[in-house]
């Protein structure tokens, strides 16, 4: 033991520690002082075995030499073989020889060497350390698939991954593939169960695994809208006793019975759930009080309502609980606990540190860095989330209340500005002001909305932008666009990024049709709010007013993309591709706007007019008779109908629309010349002349009504004819008449303009002036254009007007008389109107004889009506 040295505890062990030692056994200089060995060489202990042919060569050429005790145990067990004697076997007592061989291997002649390393190679033997030449390990077993216990997990694992795949199914969207693979882990959890019960192992049965499936399957089938399946599943899940918790599946319950709006069993479940968790789980318990409170606002019962409200603000206030709670309030009238809960609910703490935090300091690159990193992550997010909505409830309740709380709405509106200038939510209180200025705004109070927004005139930069945005608005709806101006410049002077400022002073330039500097202003709005549909809208008008029509239409288009279901953004790229002179795509459009907008009787006008400018007669009918069906006051649009039907021989059917436009305009003669000639054509000559007799009694001066009475009552026989024939020649002298008047008046006045104009000198070129009308008022302008057109130029009425005046849409006149017809009085409107559907008189200009009665209703026997093309 002298010579044993232990390491000591606080050295770091060394892999290679002793290999360098000194071994004072193995010193052959200090053999004689050696009393083991010496004693051993004299005695027989020393003494080697014989040599034997089993080892040829030398006597030490391969084989190991032992001390005394090895020889004596070799020959000990020489019956067993000299194989196992090869094994030297060492004692204390004896030093082995150097220099032996071992299994083909050169032993190392001294302990200074590493094991396994010999400057000599025995014979056959090769230099391998590693024992890379014995090849690769065996593969490992397999294992048998065939057996039951191995078929039951590879059967769990199959359930696992369907489940699996359902709830990412569910996160991707995919209802129906969620709800395939929910009930196909079902079928496979089934046949796993039997087959344990087959094996005699129901014992080892997973319950966990059965318990995931279930519920997988009921909350798939509550997500597909199937109620009835989800709530068999879980009352599978409740009633079994093994499932642990399974009673907190009751709140599941609980929210298909209120989605199926089956309030008293939502009620019933909520409350066994409640029963079951423990105070302990406090959170959950304050989120089921909610929800109870929540059904009982739906059934009415508010009292009870505010008893889990109160509580849940007692334990744990929260912003959504405390809105509630108020809107119980006010839903029972209860002035002084609505204020009570209003301050409790500015009170509510939201958990949200101080957004000084995210100001980075000057000074420290590495904490700019990191404030950088964190100002818009997930965390500061949800805090500007849950900041905005505590904002929004307490905005909300703010203008419920205020009307309630106290005698007026502005007294309880300041009270509430009180309550929120002293809590955390202060900047509040500016916009609960420009809050009250809006509702004055919505009661109509124009005055007292400006008196409450100018007083932000002197406030902070943001409050002052806003109240002089609404200001502009005010004035701009007033029609007062000097103040409008005024405001809008005042808004952007405080905030120059506000895009509403910049609309308001964008409109304030289209008004005064500055639309270059207009377009700019919209341009600046959308490069501060890409999203400011208004400016989007409005610089759209402005390219279409500058004629820039390709512009305008991009504009629309993006603004579609925005809002898909915008009626005004679809007609406008309906009238821009009818202005394009691309009807197939106006068309197009306003269909789509028709499933926006589907009773808009104009836009089926439109449709109609467009259809019928492209010669679809059956569609135009369609889109015009619609548009009647939805508003039957327009005039044009009864115009064509009644048109469409004299064109295709329904002349009985034309009727019902010319009486509907004769009791839209009674004064309008020639709707009711329409309804006789309607009457006429049809072979009704009986109602024909007794409707042309009321037209008389209603339009005595009325050319074309005595015409027609004359020609029926000729050709029914009737006696009244010669009265008839009088009171035409009376009506046509007179008109004749006042033509000579008027056309000595004009001559008159044309030459003392020409008299005046050579004695002056002053204009160099003849005055061209338009022929005066002598009894045609502004009205007649405004309802027949045709007629207008060939009055003012001499001409009679033949042939058609310009776009528009086919007869499909408008209706046409047969060539009428040389000589024009007007009613002796400024209201009656159209005096000179031409039947369209039957002959008229032809009067010569000049005489070669005095004309006799039959000689001037000769004419009259002319056969058929004949339209012009």
């Amino acid at each position: 033991m002298e010579n044993v040295h232990l390491v000591p505890e606080e050295e770091e062990d060394d892999l290679y520690t002793g290999y360098n030692d000194y071994n004072p056994t193995f010193d052959s200089e200090d053999l004689h002082n050696d009393v083991g060995f010496q004693q051993a060489v004299r005695t027989s202990h020393g003494r080697r075995p014989p040599m034997t042919a089993k080892y040829p060569g030398t006597a030490i050429g391969g084989r190991p030499i032992g001390t005394a005790y090895g020889e004596d145990s070799c020959q000990g067990r020489k019956g067993e073989g000299l194989q196992e004697s090869r094994m030297p076997v060492g004692t204390a007592m004896g030093r082995p020889m150097t220099g032996a061989v071992q299994d083909g291997a050169a032993r190392p002649m001294t302990a200074v060497r590493a094991a396994g390393y010999s400057s000599s190679i025995a014979r056959g033997s090769v230099f391998d350390p590693l024992g890379q030449s014995k090849g690769p390990a065996p593969p490992l077993e397999t294992k048998n698939e065939d057996t039951p216990e191995e078929k039951i997990k590879i059967l769990e694992k199959k359930v696992n991954d369907l489940i699996e795949e359902s709830c990412l199914a569910l996160a991707r969207g995919d209802l129906q593939l969620n709800l395939e693979k929910a009930k196909e882990a079902g079928r496979k959890e089934r046949a796993l169960v039997r087959q344990r019960e087959q094996t005699d192992t129901a014992d080892h049965i997973n319950l966990d695994l059965t318990y995931s499936v279930l519920f997988n399957l009921a909350n798939q089938y509550a997500n597909n809208d199937m109620y009835t399946e989800a709530l068999n599943t879980y009352q599978v899940i409740v009633k079994n006793k093994m499932f642990n918790n399974a009673g907190r599946l009751k709140v599941n319950m609980a929210n298909i019975y209120f989605k199926q709006k089956n309030y008293t069993k939502a009620i019933k479940f909520y409350r066994m759930a409640l029963d079951q968790i423990s105070n302990a789980h406090n959170a959950m318990r304050i989120k089921i009080m909610q929800n109870i409170g929540v059904v009982f606002i739906h059934m009415g019962q508010y009292s009870d309502a505010i008893t889990s409200f109160e509580y849940i603000m007692t334990e744990s206030p929260n912003i959504k609980t405390g809105f509630n709670l108020i809107l119980c309030y006010y839903a029972i009238g209860d002035r002084d606990r609505m204020k009570k809960a209003f301050q409790k609910l500015i009170c509510v703490p939201l958990g949200i540190d101080d957004d000084d935090k995210y100001i980075p300091p000057n000074d420290d690159p590495h904490a700019n860095m990191v404030i950088e990193a964190i100002k818009n992550d997930k965390l500061h997010q949800m805090e500007r989330e849950r900041k905005a909505l505590a904002e929004k409830y307490i905005m909300t309740s703010a203008k419920l209340i205020a009307p309630a709380i106290e005698s007026s709405f502005a007294a309880g509106f300041d009270w509430c500005v009180d309550m929120v200038k002293g809590s955390q939510y202060v900047e509040l209180a500016n916009d609960l002001e420009i809050n009250k200025a809006i509702t004055y705004l919505r009661q109509r109070d124009f005055k007292q909305t400006v008196e409450t927004l100018k007083m932000f005139e002197k406030k902070d930069s943001r409050v002052k932008s806003a109240a002089a945005t609404n200001l502009s608005f005010l004035y701009f709806l007033e029609k007062d666009f000097d103040q409008a101006d005024r405001y809008a410049e005042l808004a952007m002077s405080a905030d120059r990024y506000n895009p509403a400022a910049l609309v308001n002073k964008g409109n304030t330039e289209f008004v005064k049709e500055d639309y270059e500097k207009a377009a700019e202003f919209y341009k600046e709005a959308l490069r501060n709010d890409s999203s400011c549909t208004e400016a989007l809208y409005n610089l759209g008008l402005t390219y279409k007013r500058l004629g820039r029509l390709e512009e305008a239409l991009d504009c629309f288009l993006k603004l579609h993309a925005i809002l898909r279901n915008s009626a005004q953004v679809m007609y406008q790229l309906a009238n821009l591709y009818e202005m394009l002179e691309d009807p197939h795509q106006a068309i197009e459009w306003l269909m789509q706007l028709t499933s926006v907008t589907p009773t808009d009787a104009q836009v089926l006008a439109k449709l109609g007019d467009l259809y019928d400018n492209e010669g679809d007669k059956s569609q135009a009918f369609q889109y015009y008779y619609e548009s009647y069906r939805y508003f039957p006051s327009n005039i044009s649009v009864i115009e064509w109908l009644g048109a469409y039907y004299i064109d295709t021989q329904f002349c009985e059917k034309a009727i019902q629309y010319f009486e509907r436009a004769t009791l839209i305009q009674p004064t309008q003669v020639k709707w009711q010349l329409m309804v006789a000639s309607c009457y006429r054509r049809s072979g009704n000559y009986q109602k024909a002349l007794e409707t042309y007799k009321d037209i008389h009694r209603k339009f005595p001066e009325n050319v074309e009504c005595l015409r027609f009475l004359v020609r029926l009552c000729t050709d029914m026989g009737l006696k009244e004819v010669q009265d008839y024939a009088t009171k035409l020649k009376k009506v046509e002298k007179m008109k004749e008449i006042r033509e000579q008047r008027v056309r000595s008046g004009r001559d008159s006045s044309a030459r003392g303009r020409r008299e005046g104009s050579a004695g002056s000198g002053s204009s160099s070129s003849p005055i061209n002036t338009p022929p005066l009308r002598a009894s045609v008022s502004r009205s007649e302008a405004k309802y027949s254009p045709v007629l207008e057109q060939g009055r003012d130029s001499g001409q009679s009425n033949h042939g058609t007007s310009a776009k528009g005046e086919r007869l499909s849409v408008k209706l046409k006149t047969l060539p009428g008389s040389n000589e024009p017809y007007e009613a002796s009085t400024q209201l009656e409107i159209d005096a000179s109107y031409v039947d369209p559907l039957g002959p008229q008189i032809q009067r010569p200009k000049t005489a070669a004889r005095k004309r006799t009665e039959e000689d001037e209703f000769a004419d009259e026997e002319l056969g058929d009506d004949l339209l012009p093309e």
